[in-house]
């Protein structure tokens, strides 16, 4: 049943990506027109586009390599889909009322980086038997660093003390990934091209996570105008999304095509 299900869904990505667009019609029928100087809205058209591009690319890409790695590559699309769909509103919202659309950002990365954790469990997973402790403990960081994210940006708590908690979530993930179990099975166990995916794939979440808590500092720590406070949080908010999901997808992908071979 999957398997009829993924072949229809790689023969009809590209006409289905297509439409993904009109799920915002209604909304973008009412919106104003995106201006040329609007530097944040035109982020926002071009990421849209970007993540639909990437999503039929890793879908239709999937008939390249051997079955271990399949679902590595559903997931990376699966990834960039949800997170196009968001695209679609929150551009809408922000060329058509200026405003940050934080809840639909937070619904995205609640589905997409629980999804990109999964990555490096996956891949492990199809060189060697990885323990399910990995993959929660990688899931409990991803949730304490969005609940502590999400409670801040959205006045729940006091921003800087969710933003600490956010960043004791981070801290949890680089450790597992770096000195915990899920560094040691890939410096003992994964090939060389698995182990310099693997390294990429952490050096994002090391340097390319950051950029969060930068847009995240900027948006509600320097105590600018609302409007340049939301401008600043969502370029750099924009600009991580294109490292953090559509390149760490492309590593998964470059790994994947290799060891397939």
């Amino acid at each position: 049943m999957f398997r009829s299900f993924f072949k229809f869904l790689k023969n009809n990505s590209l006409l289905g990506l297509s439409l993904l667009g009109l799920s915002s019609s209604a909304f973008a029928g009412d919106a104003a027109m995106l201006k040329p100087d609007d530097f944040v809205g035109i982020t926002f058209w071009l990421i849209s586009i970007a993540l639909t591009a990437s999503t039929a690319f890793f879908f239709l890409e999937r008939d390249r390599v051997s079955a271990k790695w399949k679902t590595s590559l559903t997931v990376s699309g699966l990834v960039t889909l949800v997170a196009a769909v968001h695209y679609f509103y929150m551009r809408d919202i922000w060329v058509s009322t200026g405003t940050t659309p934080t809840v639909y950002r937070y619904i995205d990365w609640l589905i997409t980086v629980p999804l990109l954790m999964i990555e490096f469990y996956l891949i492990l997973s199809a060189i060697t038997k990885v323990s399910n402790g990995v993959f929660w403990r990688l899931l409990i960081g991803t949730v304490v660093m969005l609940a502590g994210g999400y409670a801040g940006e959205a006045g729940y708590a006091d921003v800087t003390t969710a933003f600490i908690v956010g960043l004791l979530g981070w801290a949890y993930i680089l450790y597992e990934i770096f000195a915990g179990e899920a560094g040691k099975i890939s410096a003992s166990k994964a090939p060389a091209s698995v182990q310099s995916a693997f390294n990429l794939m952490r050096l994002i979440v090391t340097f390319g996570w950051a950029i969060y808590p930068l847009g995240y500092y900027f948006g509600y720590l320097t105590g600018q105008d609302p409007a340049s406070s939301a401008a600043n949080l969502n370029v750099i908010y924009n600009l991580a999304d294109v490292l953090n999901k559509i390149a760490f997808g492309v590593i998964i992908w470059s790994v994947a095509v290799s060891e397939s071979k």
